[in-house]
């Protein structure tokens, strides 16, 4: 099918605290109903920051504004260099500061791959009008959005000015740079609108900045100014030459990564030991880059006391947390948050297009960036940019199908998150809420929780799921041609996403789905989610007949979802109710499904093997006996100690449940099905082709995990700091729960990371799927900000980790602390959340005051 033909004819220490300083469990009670104090009375900023153990801040003010100051100088103080990176790349100004290519090596200054990558995220940024739309909303965000905006802008300026006084020492890596300087409270609206797009309109960068409506090579971008030098005419040549090569690489995007994940359970008063409610948080995102979590506490007496993690450049809000009455945990949804739209040209004309009969204008603009071209000097290159008015066009060059730009018809994309006005007045409405009405009451008023599911419990043993990201508000009556009409289903099944006719209104929306048309379910035993879609959030109550944008339905599950729908069964110990001890030990029990799934069968098959050797290729065969010893020997855990866990790890990236499995998928059976491990000798095959990859990368094939996975953090330059950390956990192609990856999807920063060589497969010479190097797993994904929260009669008691530390600050103490517990112990930690647990475990205090 080629999509340009669809169209369809369609009718602070308390010593020197602030007032009101947290008294323990007799605390002023919170009360979300009073008015917030936003801004800072007469100007004056006052914030109080008490780090405890392991770095963690816990931030007091009498205000918003206040509030977001000491969260934004805190949080330059942990990680600068990804915030001001976060900056210039919402900014277009990362082939100004760094050059064309996104590939860079620090140590050189040279690049590693010469892909451009910078110049097409300024001007793909540029199209998407993020800077623009960041200038027209930001008079017209709500107070409590201006003030924590405005406070958190002055605590980063406040941190540099600190920094530039020599009484804080910025990261090596971006300290002292020009890029990393002082911002206007646009930019941090600009960089949020940035991340609502990521699962969207940002995974199109390439075909925005290649969409044009001629047939000769109208994408490229032009110098302007005097007439160029040699060394300029010769950088020109070679940055468009390789444009051009580029044009033919790209692909459809995967705008819903299955590893961009997380695991999320809220646990009733039926599912708990004590009757009151529980959380289990445990996001799955990049250990490096914009998607970084970061943990505080904080606090307005009698307004807010809340606990958690965040996404680095939250100004002053926890994301994933809990306070004294109630506690949540996201996922990444299934969601759709984007359209793309097939529009019909008008005849003779490709910048305009039919809309109920009516023409269209498609704008062209001319916008310009700097390219710092080396040797070459600075250039300002510009380039034609195309729009509509309700996003960019985006085209796959050249005219390459399925996105075309011809005479017959051309795409735009359209995303719900573009300048999404409803992220801190969301967030903040959760943060405040003390009841599971007020919970869902923000749900109702905003639609800012962008791409996750939430998954909710309480001190009353109430649970509470929805998927309220924010999804197109498509009519009822373009939900049925959703679910019903053959061609935009297969445009769907053949691109990844949902495409539809631009022609009509009937496919229009201008605004998200509203709270009564999103997935949502209470119960008293559990609700939860693994990134599947919301179908199955309790198999003892289907969700169904949903829009498709949010997901499908009577899917079937993947391993790791079937792996927590176990964990949730069995690793409440004999009275099937959990304690916050067996919730932290179910998410921390490495256990593999398709261990548990096929792991007995095909040990049986091994022993009736024998040393007979397994057929792997034309040229290639193997004895897997020693293989079929090392998973006898294997626990069943993917544990440090795990004999054969490298090996396993092989054999699940070779398995194939469709064609390994004899059983198929049976959606009256969605827990259990598929199973039965197939007896044709394809698994040994696949044990076999395991155990010779291992060996092929140097590792024996009962090596235990932790010899072979690892963690090992980057210098300031980019290169191997040396200091390799064992780390226990699981992968998704396992099944596992607590999973980590080698991927470094996600981290899009120009912050350098060392990495290694992949191992190539022994039968088909590519890379292994697994990320296996000749120095084994290198972690740099998946678990994050873990947490367990269990309520009480006397408050919340939490225990949880950020495995890779809270600072990406070499020179902090807080640079490998949480990372090197977790490696050693594989346990979490106290969150302390009262005052009494805070007071004596402070190990620093610092006085934030500022007259604006």
């Amino acid at each position: 099918m080629k999509f340009n033909k669809l169209v369809l004819a369609m009718g602070m220490a308390c010593g020197v605290m602030l007032a009101g300083c947290n008294d323990s469990e007799d605390s002023t009670s919170i009360d979300a109903t009073n008015e917030l104090q936003t801004f800072a009375p007469n100007g004056l900023l006052k914030a109080n920051i008490r780090r405890t153990t392991y770095g963690v801040p816990h931030i007091q003010a009498d205000n918003l504004e206040s509030l977001a100051f000491g969260s934004g100088y805190a949080q330059a103080q942990d990680n600068l260099c990804v915030l001001a990176d976060g900056f210039v790349k919402a900014n277009s100004e990362r082939s100004m500061y760094f050059g064309p290519h996104a590939s860079i090596d620090f140590t050189t200054g040279m690049p590693t791959a010469e892909d451009n990558g910078n110049l097409i995220s300024d001007f793909a940024y540029k199209a998407l009008k993020i800077r623009e739309k960041a200038e027209e909303k930001w008079p017209q965000l709500s107070e409590n959005s201006r003030a924590l905006v405005q406070g958190f802008t002055a605590g980063y300026n406040q941190y540099l000015a600190d920094v530039a006084a020599g009484k804080e020492t910025a990261e090596p890596f971006c300290g002292g740079q020009p890029w990393v300087k002082a911002i206007e409270p646009e930019d941090v609206v600009t960089y949020l609108f940035s991340i609502a797009l990521l699962p969207g309109a940002a995974n199109f960068l390439d075909l925005i900045f290649y969409a044009n409506p001629g047939d000769a090579q109208e994408y490229l971008p032009r110098i302007v100014g005097p007439a160029p030098s040699s060394a300029q005419t010769a950088f020109i040549a070679d940055m468009q030459s390789k444009l051009i090569a580029r044009a033919g690489r790209i692909t459809t995007p995967e705008t819903n990564p299955r590893g961009m994940g997380s695991n999320g359970w809220g646990l009733g008063k039926d599912k708990t030991e004590n009757g009151k409610g529980m959380v289990l948080g445990n996001p799955h995102f990049p250990h490096t880059g914009n998607l970084r979590f970061w943990q505080s506490h904080i606090t307005i007496p009698g307004q807010l006391d809340m606990m958690g993690g965040s996404l680095v450049g939250m100004p002053g809000l926890v994301n994933i947390g809990f306070n004294k009455d109630l506690a949540w945990t996201h996922t990444f949804s299934t969601a759709e948050h984007f359209v793309m739209y097939n529009l019909e040209m008008v005849s003779g004309d490709r910048m305009q297009y039919l809309f109920d009969g009516q023409p269209m204008p498609i704008t062209k603009e001319t916008v310009s960036i700097l390219v710092n071209g080396g040797p070459a000097g600075m250039l300002v290159a510009e380039k034609d940019i195309y729009t509509t008015p309700k996003g960019p066009m985006v085209e796959a060059p050249p005219s390459l199908a399925p996105f075309g730009w011809d005479d017959g018809g051309a795409f735009m994309i359209q995303d719900a998150n573009m300048a999404n006005t409803d992220v801190l007045d969301h967030w903040l409405a959760m943060n405040r809420a003390t009841n599971k009405a007020e919970f869902q009451q923000a749900f109702k008023d905003f639609d800012g929780v962008i791409f996750n599911n939430t998954m909710y419990a309480d001190k009353e043993g109430n649970t509470f799921y929805i998927d309220d990201s924010t999804v197109p508000g498509l009519s009822d009556a373009a939900v049925v041609v959703l679910r019903t009409s053959p061609d935009v289903k297969a445009a769907r099944a053949q691109a990844g996403f949902t495409i539809l006719p631009g022609n009509t209104s009937l496919f229009s929306f201008d605004g998200p789905t509203p709270y009564e048309r999103a997935p949502k379910l209470e119960r008293t035993d559990f609700v939860q989610n693994s990134n599947d879609s919301f179908w199955m959030t309790n198999p003892n109550e289907p969700l169904t007949y949903v829009s498709p944008m949010y997901g499908p339905e009577g899917n079937q599950l993947s391993l790791r979802t079937r792996m927590g729908l176990t964990l949730m069964e069995d690793a409440a110990g004999s009275d099937g109710k959990f304690s916050l001890e067996e919730l932290e030990a179910a998410v921390l029990s490495n256990r593999s499904y398709l261990a548990e799934l096929v792991g007995d069968e095909l040990i049986a098959q091994c022993e009736a093997q024998g040393a007979t050797p397994v057929v792997v290729s034309e040229t290639l065969s193997k004895d897997v006996s020693a293989a079929c010893a090392a998973l006898k020997a294997w626990n069943g855990q993917q544990d440090n100690d795990s004999v054969g866990g490298a090996l396993w790890r092989e054999f699940a990236h070779q398995f194939s449940q469709s064609s390994m499995l004899t059983v198929g998928f049976d959606k009256t059976k969605p827990t259990s099905t598929p199973n039965t491990l197939a007896t044709d000798g394809s698994a040994l095959v696949a044990l076999a082709r395991a155990a010779l990859n291992l060996e092929a990368a140097g590792f024996a094939v009962n090596a235990p995990l932790g010899d072979v996975q690892f963690v090992e953090k980057s210098l300031p330059d980019g290169t191997a700091s040396g200091v390799r950390l064992p780390w226990p956990g699981t992968h998704n192609a396992e099944g596992g729960f607590n999973v980590f990856s080698t991927s470094l999807s996600g981290d899009d920063t120009l912050i350098p990371q060392h990495k290694y060589a992949p191992v190539m497969d022994v039968v088909s010479g590519k890379a292994l799927a697994s990320g296996l190097t000749q120095q084994g797993y290198q972690i740099r994904y998946g678990s994050s900000w873990m947490m367990a929260v269990s309520f009480t009669d006397e408050g919340p008691e939490a225990r949880g980790i950020l495995t890779y530390s809270q600072s990406s600050n070499i020179l902090s103490p807080s640079f490998t602390d949480q990372s090197n517990l977790y490696s050693s112990s594989k346990s979490f930690r106290p969150l302390l959340f009262k005052e009494d647990d805070i007071a004596p475990a402070v190990v620093s205090t610092t006085e934030l005051s500022l007259q604006k």
